[in-house]
């Protein structure tokens, strides 16, 4: 069985429905276990975090970045770093803001960094960018570090991020899901070998 775990905060409850797609996807793959992580809860899910296969951090972008609740989490990794923990784990993410741009790529950029800095395997989304101005396209947003999603601030989680972004993350979460199955293997085949 691989594992999945899927960490994120959700200020408003746009980036938690996001985060319930990515859940969809990963799930989607025969043989993976599916764990939602609220970043209000990391601390009891330690155990559950650090055994999974791969890792998909998702936070709004607040002001340019990540939010404070969720930078909080990533600096409490910190120990997991030393130990190197989540080494060779395959990692990605996603996140959400109310702007269209709202500075979402300096937020998967600095997700991608903190992962690299424990030694993970990053996972994007592997698509062309979509029609922006077809709501149900994959990838509509253009990203391939990571799955954007825009939700308008008077927008409610019913109905916001809106049925091609939520269909992106479903795609992240299935294509990481799949890429750990893949690498269980090769990771098994260079612990044998050291």
């Amino acid at each position: 069985m691989t594992t999945v775990a899927i960490v994120y905060h959700s200020g408003f409850g746009h980036t938690r429905v996001q985060a319930e797609a990515v859940r969809l996807g990963a799930a989607s793959v025969p043989g993976t276990d599916v764990r939602l992580v609220a970043v209000d809860e990391y601390e009891s899910a330690w155990e559950a975090i650090d055994a999974a296969d791969a890792i998909i951090f998702g936070t709004p972008t607040y002001m340019a970045g990540v939010s404070a609740p969720f930078k909080s989490f990533l600096d409490a990794t910190s120990g997991r770093w030393a130990q190197q923990l989540w080494k060779d784990k395959i990692a990605a993410g996603f996140t959400n803001s109310a702007g269209v741009n709202g500075d979402k790529l300096n937020t998967l950029q600095s997700l991608s960094l903190f992962a690299m800095q424990h030694g993970m395997v990053w996972v994007g989304l592997g698509l062309l960018p979509g029609d922006f101005d077809t709501t149900a396209d994959l990838n509509r947003l253009g990203a391939f570090l990571g799955a954007m999603a825009h939700s308008p601030a008077d927008a409610a989680p019913e109905i916001a991020p809106g049925p091609g972004d939520l269909a992106t993350a479903e795609h992240l979460g299935r294509r990481v899901a799949q890429a750990a199955h893949r690498w269980a293997g090769v990771r098994e085949l260079t612990e044998v070998a050291s």
